[in-house]
């Protein structure tokens, strides 16, 4: 699926690459935050390495440095399954993922969203039926897994739900939510519930479980820039 998940090419590209974890680690950098390097010497203590890119020579303490993760973790949909799960293999995956366009990924429990400040085809009615149903591991990360996952718990275990959704300012809560509830066609519940403007920013989710007939859904702003959403049976 375009926009949501890698293609095989990539995939098959990234298995293919020759590594080892013994040879390459993460160092800090100045302007990308962490760069992979090549161990050129063990010095007890410290690493002397190459910067990948640069080429530049430096010596670093072991304890500064992070584990790199073999190639066919790249771009991968739940960071929990990472081998090394560390700060520079995250932001790694996530930067991977946005420049291809994948802007939700998996960590755990969590959904992590990254604006993409342009306009992409993955909120659409057709996007929203394929998700319908379906099981996490099914389908490549999306808000509507977080959603449908939610509605049907509720609906199973008769049981309310919460969802809760925080990020800092220009994160792409507000923009996100009014990008998918722009069209009253594919929407027509949410737009007859006739809620002021300021709710409509506040979450998508609220959007996807109105297409999911969730009639009794409440809003509560709990304290910015955290949203809450109660799923009542």
């Amino acid at each position: 699926m375009e926009y949501l998940r890698a293609n095989a090419k990539d995939a098959a590209l990234a298995t293919a690459e020759t590594f080892s974890d013994k040879k390459q680690v993460w160092v800090v950098d100045q302007e990308d935050g962490f760069v992979k390097a090549t161990v050129l010497e063990d010095k007890g203590e410290s690493f002397l390495v190459s910067k990948v890119t640069s080429h530049e020579e430096l010596t670093v303490k072991k304890e500064d440095t992070q584990q790199i993760n073999p190639p066919k973790f790249e771009k991968l949909e739940d960071m929990a399954n990472l081998t090394y799960l560390n700060e520079a293999s995250v932001l790694h995956n996530l930067k991977q993922r946005y420049y291809s366009t994948m802007i939700y990924t998996y960590s755990g429990i969590f959904c992590v969203a990254i604006n993409p400040y342009a306009r992409l085809p993955i909120y659409t009615k057709e996007v929203i039926n394929s998700y319908k149903g379906k099981r996490r591991t099914e389908m490549p990360p999306h808000i509507y897994t977080v959603a449908d996952e939610s509605y049907q718990t509720m609906i199973q275990q008769r049981e309310n739900q919460s969802i809760l959704i925080t990020g800092e300012s220009g994160a792409g809560k507000t923009e996100n939510t009014k990008k998918g509830s722009s069209d009253r066609q594919s929407f027509p519940l949410f737009w007859a519930s006739g809620l002021p403007d300021v709710i409509l920013f506040h979450v998508l989710l609220f959007v996807v479980l109105q297409s999911y007939h969730a009639s009794h859904i409440h809003h509560s702003l709990l304290s910015y820039p955290i949203f809450c959403i109660n799923l009542r049976s």
